[in-house]
């Protein structure tokens, strides 16, 4: 054991999704496809809550967040698991596996503050609309993203640098298809116990007082809801925060399957396909989402669209 600590790691082997040389094509198609749609879809957002008048509102300002976001997570994974796919030998090095750690830990936690926020944002919207703009002023959004990120960027920094600088046992192969804190943990000589537990805590936290604000503030919106008389109330109530819902439904039941699951249930093939569909599924689905389901962006970029022909015109 005592060889093994010596050994310095320089580089990791990413196992991939698939260990069957005649998938790697078909998946590289299948996933190239899904982060195609995702920056298309991120960006368009992103683009059209900015340059369109009517979405500077609030709600548009924290959908923008989460498509940045989403965009981040994406990126952070995606490309490097399409070079895999080709590659003769799926390496990745040190310090890019520190850093693809760091914005995975990153995205994630933030996601997940930013849909809290967002709940938030629909309760006040729901039941205080007189005084919405009054308490979701520009600067309270504002505060609200900043301590979001920066719990984000402090959980991230403080794994990733108790992660890598702590010693590697010499094997450096990676059980999973990106530099995850669970798979790494795993392989660490010192400080293992420790970051596991850290990595308890922190997730436990992240995800339980995220899901409280979430569930407190659609408890609010639904006592609000059913002490409305008009039917058309409710349903246009209803319709505000229908895109919210089904995003939080998705991403939170995405969560709890991965981590609430009894042991006896757990299978690397379970766990992969979990973190496929919340690392690269919900950041493709989260734009299709809010334009799909939201008639005010769907106006507003027929409304962009059709100021771009004028100027062409």
């Amino acid at each position: 054991m005592g060889q093994q600590n010596l050994t310095v790691v320089t580089e990791f082997i990413l196992m991939g999704l698939t260990r069957r040389p005649e998938l790697q094509l078909p998946l590289f198609g299948v996933f190239l496809s899904i982060y195609m749609i995702t920056v298309v879809g991120n960006l368009g957002l992103i683009i059209l809550t900015k340059m369109d008048s009517h979405l500077h509102t609030p709600m548009y300002f924290f959908i923008r967040n989460l498509a940045f976001i989403d965009l981040g997570n994406s990126t952070a994974i995606c490309p490097k698991m399409l070079v895999n796919f080709v590659a003769e030998q799926n390496i990745i090095s040190y310090y890019e596996c520190a850093t693809q750690l760091a914005l995975f830990i990153f995205f994630v936690v933030s996601e997940l503050f930013v849909l809290s926020v967002m709940a938030y944002d629909r309760y006040v919207a729901i039941c205080n609309p007189l005084l919405y703009n009054v308490i979701m002023s520009q600067r309270l959004c504002h505060v609200l993203m900043g301590i979001s990120y920066l719990c984000s960027a402090f959980q991230s920094l403080i794994f990733t640098i108790k992660t890598f600088t702590s010693v590697f046992c010499g094997f450096n192969a990676i059980n999973h298809f990106y530099c995850d804190d669970i798979p790494l943990s795993s392989m660490l000589c010192s400080n293992s116990q420790e970051i596991e537990l850290m990595l308890i805590v922190f997730s436990a936290f992240n995800l339980i007082s995220s899901l409280v604000v979430v569930l407190v503030s659609y408890v609010m919106i639904l006592i609000t809801v059913f002490g409305m008389h008009s039917a058309e109330g409710r349903k246009k109530t209803f319709s505000t925060c229908g895109s919210h819902l089904t995003v939080v439904v998705v991403f939170y039941g995405t969560l709890l399957f991965m981590y609430v699951q009894p042991k006896s249930t757990h299978s690397y093939d379970n766990e992969t396909m979990t973190s496929v569909f919340y690392t690269l599924v919900i950041p493709m689905l989260n734009p299709l989402i809010y334009s799909f389901r939201n008639k005010e962006v769907k106006n507003a970029f027929h409304r962009v669209l059709k100021n771009r022909i004028k100027v062409c015109i």
